[in-house]
C-alpha cells in the first residue's frame, strides 16, 4: 500500500478515538438525578423514615440498600455516554438523599470511587428527612463556597410552619470562569397541582432572589439552577416567577434560559404520571453562559434514556423503572429519569 495511503487510513482510525478524548477536555457535564428515596436502613428520630428500615412496610434491608447503590451508581457512570462523555459527569445536582453517610457510600462505589467524587451537603428540615446535595470532580471544579438557603412555607388553613427542603448554593471555578450552582428540590404537588401551587410559586420567589443577588454582584454571573422543580417549564412559577424563556434566540433582558423547555415542548419528560410525561427535572441558566468569551457556554441539555432506565412490561411498561411500585419491590433506579447539560469550551 502506498504511504499516503497507509497515512490517510492511520488518521481516520485514530480520529475518532482522539475527539472521544478531547471531548471530556473541552466540555463540562453537569448533571441533575433525583434519585428517589436513597434511604439508609438506620431509623431516625424526628424523621419519617420507618418505612425504610428492615421492621418498616418496604422491608428496606442491607441488601436492598446496597443494591440500590449499585443501580445508581451504573446509571451515574453512564450519564453523557450517549455524547461521547466516557467518565460520567463532572458536577452532578441530586434530591432525595437522606444524608450524608448514603452519600458517601454512593461515591464510594465500585463503579464511581475512580472519579475521585466530592460532595457538598447539608442537613435540611424536611420532615421526610430528604436533603439536596453536590457531588463533584475537585480537578474540574475548585470549590470556593457554599451555603443552604431555608425554604420558609406555611399552611394556608393551620399557618404553621411546612418543614421542607432548603436550597442550596455552591460557588467554584471551571479553569477560572466562576460558575454558581443552585440545587432544588421544590415542594410536592401533594394535595393537588393547584392547592400546592403557592409553595412553588415561594419556591421560585426565592431561587430568584438567590439568583438576583448573584447578579447584582456580578451582572455576567454564570448561574445554573438546576432540580426537581415539580412543576413543568410551562408553569406559572417557572415562566413567570423564575422569568424563564424558552429560546436563547429570543431572551429578553433580566430573563432566564430554561434549557430544558424545548424538549417538553417537543413531548418528552423526565417522569410519568397517569400516562402523561412531565419534565420536573430542569437546568436554568443565566444569559452569561450563551456569551462567555473564551469560555464555557451553553451547548446542550438531554435527558438520559437508556432503556434499562424503564419498565419494559405491564401496566407501567414505558415508564421510569422506580425501586417499588407501590409495595412491591421492582428493583429499579428511580421514578425520575436523569438529565444533562453539556457547556463547551469557546
Amino acid at each position: 500500500m502506498p504511504r499516503h495511503k497507509s497515512l490517510f487510513l492511520s488518521i481516520l482510525l485514530i480520529a475518532p478515538i482522539l475527539a472521544w478524548g478531547q471531548t471530556d477536555k473541552q466540555s463540562i457535564l453537569i448533571s441533575f438525578y433525583n434519585v428517589e428515596n436513597l434511604f439508609d436502613t438506620i431509623n431516625n428520630e424526628g424523621v419519617r423514615d420507618t418505612e425504610y428500615t428492615p421492621e418498616g412496610r418496604r422491608e428496606w434491608n442491607s441488601q436492598r440498600y446496597y443494591q440500590k447503590l449499585d443501580n445508581l451508581a451504573k446509571v451515574i457512570g453512564e450519564i453523557g455516554s450517549d455524547d461521547d462523555f466516557k467518565n460520567g459527569p463532572d458536577i452532578l445536582g441530586v434530591c432525595e438523599v437522606e444524608n450524608e453517610q448514603v452519600l458517601n457510600d454512593l461515591i464510594r462505589h465500585e463503579n464511581l470511587k475512580k472519579k475521585k467524587y466530592r460532595i457538598v451537603h447539608y442537613n435540611s428540615p424536611d420532615k421526610r428527612g430528604i436533603d439536596v446535595a453536590l457531588v463533584y470532580k475537585p480537578k474540574k471544579f475548585k470549590l470556593e463556597s457554599s451555603k443552604p438557603y431555608p425554604l420558609y412555607i406555611f399552611d394556608p388553613i393551620s399557618g404553621k410552619r411546612i418543614y421542607t427542603r432548603d436550597q442550596l448554593l455552591v460557588s467554584g471555578t471551571v479553569k477560572k470562569q466562576k460558575i454558581h450552582l443552585i440545587v432544588n428540590h421544590w415542594p410536592s404537588r401533594w394535595g393537588g397541582e393547584l392547592r400546592s401551587q403557592p409553595l412553588r410559586l415561594a419556591a421560585a420567589q426565592l431561587t430568584r432572589h438567590i439568583t438576583d443577588s448573584l447578579l447584582a454582584a456580578d451582572s455576567l454571573a454564570s448561574v445554573i439552577v438546576m432540580g426537581d422543580l415539580n412543576d413543568d417549564p410551562d408553569n406559572l412559577s417557572i415562566k413567570a416567577y423564575l422569568n424563564t424563556s424558552a429560546h436563547a434566540d429570543s431572551i429578553l433582558p433580566n430573563q432566564l434560559l430554561n434549557t430544558s423547555a424545548e424538549l417538553f415542548q417537543s413531548g418528552m419528560g423526565t417522569l410519568k404520571y397517569q400516562g402523561k410525561w412531565n419534565l420536573f427535572d430542569q437546568i436554568i441558566i443565566t444569559p452569561a453562559l450563551l456569551q462567555v468569551e473564551n469560555g464555557y457556554q451553553f451547548q446542550k441539555f438531554a435527558i438520559v434514556n437508556k432503556d434499562y432506565l424503564f419498565q419494559q412490561e405491564g401496566k407501567y411498561a414505558g415508564y421510569p423503572l422506580r425501586t417499588f411500585g407501590g409495595k412491591t419491590y421492582l428493583n429499579g433506579y428511580s421514578d425520575h429519569l436523569p438529565v444533562y447539560l453539556i457547556l463547551k469550551k469557546d
